[in-house]
């Protein structure tokens, strides 16, 4: 079936991009000892190749025109004439062309891989002397090497320093053509009859040689680009995300499955994870790219953003105007008639006063935390209002036209707090439900309008936007989250990719 190990190797990569304990920095030697301590999944499906096939030939073409040929030298006694030595210096590629691509997953950790019909045209400059005691010849002369190949690879996919890695060693290229033509009509028969024979088999040995050697860098320069790019995917700040895979990658004849980490750092301080439900039958083979993600790698990002004090949230001016307007069934309190008629409007102020925990389950992602808020009126000789208040709500997500939409349900609200801080009066039951109620459908709704565009920002910031995400479905399940998709290959990753393989 047509496709290449090496653009999907960056689609392996790329899309883990969501994700053990300090004993297990290493690998763990099966997939299924990993489970408990796997924060996040990347399966991706066969039906993937038929994407990843479109980008076989620019990659192809990176490892070959990016190989670096040695000088190659040598010599050959031959009656009459003497010793004739030779040295091939320069040696470029020109005119390369890449046929089909095909490739098979063979269990448990292998993909079959053949590139056939590559042609291209070696030149380069032939520097050679001989002579005997009577005589002493030396030449230069350009020559070319025309050349048809086919390329087979079995690359093996491993768990390699906390990376998905490939092992390219079996590594065949099978030359149906591979001849050398000096140019000019000057050299006698026999010097090309020599060079013909002798040269083209060293140099066959040199293409193989130096084009596996690029192949294997190529894959081992992808492991870490694409690694390096998932990194900084979810890297905002003083806020980082380890998704180093902890087990080799399990290989079906329909998917590659890797298992990560997902341990937030903050501060120099990582999460941990040990008590992970994941398990294979969760995930399905009907879309091309699927991503689990645990709870125990949200609740820390969480945790994280609430101590770097992310969640935090002011409404000044015809905003906060705006948003009283709404009609609740309860009656505005004479204090809040009063600051929102003063000339001067109020300020509105919200914080996370303790560190949200997260808990998903098939109906949604319920999110608990307490809240603190403070309305300030513009008159300072109004009461400031202050309020603490334990909220309980459950979030779902969708992902379209390249934006993020949340969707959110108060299941609980507890006013714990609610005063006028100047006489320290506390507001009566009547007040109370107001404040209740006005959280519940303004300021609940209000705080998911503002995330919604900043969530979609820092995802654009990252470069989100610049995927072909087709038709994406996130399945909240009991303790984690499902993301399913398909998808076109992100051009960009690619050209970045090999810009700097190039560099």
């Amino acid at each position: 079936m047509p496709g290449d190990v090496f653009p999907l190797l960056v689609l392996l990569l790329c899309v883990q991009a969501v994700c053990v304990t300090s004993q297990h920095k290493g690998c763990m030697p099966d997939p299924a000892s990993a489970y408990r301590f796997t924060g996040a999944v990347c399966r991706l499906t066969y039906p993937a190749a038929a994407v990843l096939n479109e980008k076989t030939t620019e990659v192809i073409e990176a490892a070959f025109q990016h190989a670096r040929y040695p000088k190659i030298t040598g010599e050959k006694s031959i009656l009459l004439i003497g010793t004739v030595k030779y040295g091939l210096d320069n040696l470029e590629i020109h005119n390369l062309s890449i046929g089909r691509s095909e490739f098979e997953l063979r269990p448990p950790n292998s993909i079959g891989m053949k590139i056939s019909n590559v042609s291209a045209v070696f030149r380069g400059t032939l520097n050679y002397g001989y002579g005997s005691w009577l005589m002493n010849i030396e030449h230069s002369i350009d020559f070319e090497i025309e050349s048809h190949i086919d390329l087979g690879i079995n690359p093996m996919l491993y768990c390699g320093a906390g990376k998905v890695a490939a092992d390219t060693s079996d590594c065949l290229l099978d030359f149906h053509k591979l001849s050398l033509q000096l140019q000019g009509d000057s050299e006698p028969n026999w010097l090309k009859k020599l060079f013909t024979d002798f040269i083209t088999f060293t140099v066959r040995l040199v293409i193989k040689g130096q084009i596996c050697k690029e192949i294997n860098k190529v894959a081992n320069i992808l492991s870490d680009f694409v690694q390096e790019t998932a990194e900084a995917f979810l890297s905002d700040g003083s806020i980082s995300m380890d998704i180093g895979v902890i087990a080799a990658p399990v290989i079906t004849t329909n998917y590659i499955e890797s298992y990560h980490k997902g341990l937030t750092n903050y501060n120099n301080i990582s999460a941990v994870i040990n008590e992970s439900v994941f398990d294979p039958g969760q995930l399905t083979e009907d879309r091309m790219v699927y991503f689990w993600i645990s709870d125990q790698v949200l609740n820390p990002m969480l945790a994280a953003a609430h101590r770097d004090q992310r969640f935090r949230l002011e409404v000044s001016g015809d905003e906060i105007t705006e948003l009283f307007k709404k009609e609740l069934v309860s009656p505005a309190p004479a204090f809040i008639e009063q600051c929102l008629g003063e000339s001067v409007p109020p300020v509105l102020s919200v914080w996370s006063f303790s560190i949200p925990l997260l808990k998903t389950s098939p109906s949604g992602t319920c999110v608990q935390t307490e809240v603190s808020g403070m309305l300030q009126c513009g008159n300072p000789l109004t009461p400031t209002l202050y309020f603490q208040m334990g909220v309980e709500v459950v979030v779902t997500a969708s992902y379209s036209e390249k934006k993020l939409f949340l969707h959110g349900n108060a299941s609980e609200i507890t006013i714990l707090k609610a005063e006028l801080q100047q006489n320290q009066q506390l507001l009566d039951a009547v007040q109370q439900e107001y404040l209740r109620e006005a959280v519940e459908k303004i300021g609940i709704p209000k705080i998911l309008s503002v995330l919604e565009p900043e969530l979609t920002r820092l995802l654009d910031k990252q470069g989100a936007n610049l995927f072909d995400i087709v038709n994406p479905e996130v399945l909240p399940q009991n303790g984690f989250v499902l993301i399913q998709m398909d998808f076109g290959f992100p051009q960009h990753l690619l050209v970045e990719f090999l810009q700097k393989t190039l560099e």
